[in-house]
């Protein structure tokens, strides 16, 4: 059931879109009595009450569905030539346009119909339906406007919503005309559709009231109108909404640029402008990519009844829940996932829930569950697709690869069960018995991978025979303008999607030496007791090999690697220099580079110059490290995976005096930064730094946890962790940074709740668990209220 929430967002799109058809209604009408029968109008015109009839039906709307289905009748004999365009029958029309309106602003105002009686305008569309009144008026009969009796018809619904009165009313009851003139009025206005006048313009021109009465009713009138929803939105043409956002992309470009220039210039006047520039230049940006964001739930309300149509099908019974419809993503975004998560559906339907009867053998309630999540973590949307089924046997999975050839009986000996069940990926893989309707075919989960990581997002699987199967795809917010890492390699500068980056490594010469191996004749580095490959970017790129640091005439220089992820599997890629982080202006490549997988797009950068965009998965692919790496540490892998049957978490431990160790989830963590003591100012209670156009409190963490002593040097660099907490950031200072680990641990609970959760066994050494988030409330409120964007707050204290 839809909470009331959703009911709400869906009674008001129906009503702007309703609003927009009854106004372009009146004009289809009038041009088509100008102009006679014309089968484009009078399409438009049944399209538009038929819409409306089926939707109030929907939504419940009884007595607006009955007048909307008597116009409907009419229209659909207009619209097959039995009954011609009249002025009786356009006048008729309009008189239902008039009332559906009327009716559509009482549904707004109070959530539900009127008791109003529709019966003079339904019994005179039902003549005219039949042919009665249109006949007498093709014999002579002058019955065009006065049999119909429209002042009766229209004037209880002239108006707008239902707290105003119609004029004629408010004139009435005023004392200033009498009912008789009213209608004598409106039935004037109605025999002049194509420029019909307002009343009150008509009762002035008789003399029938003051002006002074008149006017006061008209602005009551203007006064109502001026409240319906579709007052309230505007639509836009997609291609135009395309072109803003190209429009500012070129403006980021053009502000990177700027702040590039100006970045060594003393000039305080233009340091203060650019600054501004910058902040009105990501405000914009922020605003124009808000009005391309689209709730999730838009694709996800045709899934009840495709799992209803499919359920059926199956013989199965499946109830499906959705939360997080509200989550927004990019259109184009949007429009990319359709398909994909229509077919998950429909695979968890077909292969993963099971029969009713099976389930009731199963100790199971009968009917299946599949349920839709979405939801925003860290810069990304998280959507869940879960069922309750039989889930999925990695080792019958690995065995029908064999079978069908997809790999061999040694490589499938080294999967581990989480690789195991991504074999569903493969192209042309299937468990189906047989060839259905529905699936079989060994077509469709590899294209759901594919479409996924074309925008940027990847997709994963976890199943428990028994239990049930979960597919998790991260996708970006957009995929127009994204953060990135800028590189150089080969005196060529590139950029990595912030999205497929996990950590940065740097080491001195004689490290690299000693930490770099070789296995197979491939180098890989050993990062918290994980062998992770590596892949020297120049080579890749053919630019040239440069030596390995263990190698004959290796320069005695550092080694820059970056961690990446592709499809789950970490591998380090090996550049000359990193340079920063900044947000970049996807622009797609021409058609001669659209084949080169390694590439995802381009930008341009501050100085004007032109950097390639790296694909990191079509990297991997041409590198040959997701083979590679799978076949070498598959069997470590397994071993890990199953480590007491716990799942495992990234930790950042950080370190205060001489053995007191912190760790904290790596999840809850922005950015590590380094600030110099020259860099912090006070305010309040707080020392704080400007960071990313912010002002940003920092916490030391030895002066705010009990039991907790530090050593670091007063005058030395600051290490600090970034929280970012809504749209502020906070900085929590520690002595130093330790290591970051995956594992699974064990947390030993503290009675008395507070910052600190526990202390758990990482490393073989005891280490405090920290509720950063319960911490976070010790910094005052009042402080991070006031932390807003500078041109706010001028505007505040100069208002």
């Amino acid at each position: 059931m839809p909470d009331q929430s959703e009911s709400n967002e869906i009674l008001n799109e129906f009503l702007v879109e309703s609003y927009e058809g009854l106004d372009q209604l009146d004009l289809d009408l009038v041009e088509l009595e100008q102009c006679g029968a014309n089968a484009e109008l009078i399409g438009r015109v049944f399209r538009c009450v038929h819409t409306i009839k089926g939707t109030c039906g929907f939504l419940g709307f009884g007595v607006l569905e009955s007048v909307a289905h008597v116009g409907e009748n009419l229209l659909s004999k207009v619209r097959d030539g039995t009954i011609t365009i009249t002025p009786p029958l356009t006048s008729a029309l309009l008189l239902l346009n008039d009332a559906l309106r009327a009716m559509l602003c009482q549904i707004e105002q109070n959530g539900k119909e009127s008791d109003t009686d529709h019966s003079t305008l339904i019994e005179t569309l039902v003549s005219l339906t039949d042919g009665q009144i249109a006949s007498a008026h093709a014999h002579g009969n002058d019955a065009s406007a006065t049999d119909l009796d429209l002042s009766d018809v229209r004037e209880p619904i002239s108006s707008g919503p239902a707290h105003v009165p119609p004029l004629g009313q408010i004139l009435i009851e005023s004392g200033a005309v009498s009912q008789a003139d009213v209608k004598a009025a409106i039935h004037e206005q109605a025999l002049h559709v194509e420029k019909a006048p307002l009343v009150g313009e008509i009762l002035v021109a008789r003399g029938s009231t003051s002006a002074a009465a008149v006017k006061e009713a008209l602005d009551v009138q203007q006064d109502a109108r001026s409240g319906h929803v579709s007052d309230g939105s505007i639509r836009v043409d997609v291609a135009l909404l395309d072109r803003l956002m190209n429009l500012v992309g070129e403006l980021v470009l053009a502000r990177n640029q700027i702040l590039q220039c100006t970045a060594s210039n003393a000039d305080s006047t233009l340091t203060g402008t650019t600054q501004r520039l910058n902040l009105i230049t990501s405000e914009l940006q922020e605003g124009v990519m808000k009005t391309r964001m689209q709730p999730i739930g838009n694709i996800w309300s045709k899934f009840p009844r495709v799992v209803r149509d499919l359920a059926v099908t199956c013989g199965k019974q499946v109830t499906i829940q959705m939360e997080g419809a509200e989550t927004e993503l990019d259109k184009t975004i949007i429009e990319a996932i359709k398909d994909p998560l229509t077919h998950i559906v429909r695979n968890s339907i077909d292969h993963g829930i099971e029969s009713p009867r099976d389930r009731v053998l199963n100790d199971k309630s009968p009917e299946g569950r599949l349920l839709l999540r979405a939801f925003h973590e860290g810069g990304q949307v998280n959507i869940e697709i879960s069922d309750d089924g039989k889930g999925i046997d990695a080792a019958r999975l690995r065995q029908h690869a064999i079978d069908k050839g997809l790999i061999t009986t040694e490589a499938a000996a080294r999967l581990s069960d989480r690789e195991s069940l991504h074999l569903v990926f493969a192209p042309g893989f299937s468990t189906a018995a047989k060839v259905t309707n529905v699936s079989g075919r060994g077509v469709g989960m590899d294209v759901v991978k594919t479409n996924i990581e074309k925008i940027g997002g990847t997709v994963d699987v976890h199943s428990t025979v028994g239990i049930g199967t979960t597919l998790r795809i991260k996708i970006p917010l957009t995929v127009a303008i994204i953060p990135g890492l800028i590189i150089t390699t080969g005196r060529e500068r590139f950029a990595i999607p912030q999205v497929s980056l996990l950590e940065l490594v740097r080491m001195e010469h004689e490290e690299a030496k000693q930490r770099v191996e070789m296995i197979y004749d491939s180098p890989v580095y050993r990062l918290r007791g994980k062998l992770l490959p590596l892949v020297h970017l120049s080579h890749a790129l053919g630019l040239g090999r440069e030596p390995w640091p263990h190698e004959p005439g290796a320069a005695e220089i550092p080694l820059n690697i970056v961690v990446l992820q592709s499809d789950g599997v970490s591998f380090g890629l090996v550049v000359d220099q990193i340079n920063d982080t900044e947000e970049i202006v996807v622009k797609p490549l021409g058609k001669q580079l659209k084949g080169i997988t390694t590439f995802a797009g381009a930008t341009i950068m501050g100085d004007g110059k032109v950097a390639l965009i790296l694909d990191v998965h079509g990297l991997a692919q041409r590198s040959g490290v997701l083979t590679a790496e799978r076949d070498r540490n598959g069997a470590d892998k397994r071993q890990d995976t199953k480590t007491a049957g716990q799942p495992t978490q990234t930790l950042l431990l950080f370190g205060f005096g001489g053995t007191h160790r912190m760790a904290l989830p790596l999840s809850e963590i922005a950015r590590l930064e380094e600030f110099s003591p020259s860099v912090i100012e006070r305010t309040g209670r707080y020392d704080v730094v400007q960071y990313r156009d912010r002002i940003m409190p920092l916490v030391r963490l030895s002066e705010v946890l009990e039991g907790v002593t530090s050593d670091a040097e007063l005058d030395g660099m600051l290490q600090v962790i970034v929280y970012a907490h809504e749209d502020q950031y906070v900085g929590l200072v520690v002595d130093r940074i330790l290591d970051i680990v995956e594992s699974s641990v064990t947390v030993q609970r503290r009675r008395k709740a507070g910052t600190v959760l526990g202390s758990a066994v990482i490393q073989d050494k005891v280490t405090d668990i920290l509720d950063i988030r319960r911490l976070i409330h010790h910094v005052e409120d009042d402080f991070l209220a006031t932390s807003t964007p500078i041109e706010t707050r001028e505007v505040a204290l100069h208002g």
